[in-house]
């Protein structure tokens, strides 16, 4: 059976279709993979004209993604702050309510924007070291990307407080305990494109 195989890279992002599948990769490991401005532009026009009915979303280096670039987030002002959230908000929605199968394959750090990107999607596969948190309250800010309203659903109340209000960080195995992934895997991205059309309630590791 021939297998259509096609990649493609812009400034942050590299983007691989396999067949129905497609793989987006945040690649700028040596700054974190930051959600910028321009990565959220980029991400956005890659994933609506995408015709792939799965996609899976994971990282490079010892990062799947972090929040917001910070030096942007500095530079705001009252007229600017409101579009810079509802930029990130209106992409986390249109991911969380997108016809797609998306999964999240996090092969490590995932923090702020980007664990708001996870939360949006259908499942999440992590690695087992993989480390959680929304660090926004050491920074005096809070996260306007949907995360306040897509944690507590996941987790509860309780511990999705913990997190927005101490900027805990949440490790592979606690995050799986209290529901916050679906699986840990050594590769996330291996299981994902082995088992993208199960539950993931039964894989063999």
């Amino acid at each position: 059976m021939n297998t259509d195989k096609r990649r493609f890279e812009v400034k942050n992002i590299e983007v691989e279709i396999i067949d129905n599948l497609a793989v987006i990769r945040f690649i700028r490991p040596e700054i974190k993979n930051p959600l910028s401005v321009k990565t959220l532009e980029e991400l956005d026009l890659i994933f609506t004209a995408l015709t792939s009915q799965t996609v899976i979303f994971t990282g490079s280096g010892d990062t799947f993604a972090s929040g917001a670039n910070l030096n942007e987030v500095s530079r705001l002002n009252e007229e600017t702050a409101r579009e810079f959230g509802l930029r990130g908000q209106r992409l986390m929605q249109k991911i969380y309510n997108s016809d797609k199968q998306t999964i999240a394959a996090i092969n490590g750090y995932c923090f702020g924007g980007a664990l708001d990107l996870a939360l949006a999607c259908d499942k999440r596969i992590a690695s087992p070291n993989a480390v959680f948190c929304h660090p926004g309250v050491s920074l005096g800010i809070i996260t306007g990307w949907g995360g306040t309203q897509r944690l507590p659903r996941l987790i509860g109340e309780a511990k999705a407080l913990e997190m927005f209000l101490t900027a805990k960080r949440v490790g592979a195995d606690e995050a799986l305990r209290i529901g916050l992934i679906d699986v840990i895997a050594e590769s996330p991205l291996r299981i994902a494109l082995a088992n993208f059309k199960t539950d993931f309630s039964s894989i063999n590791l």
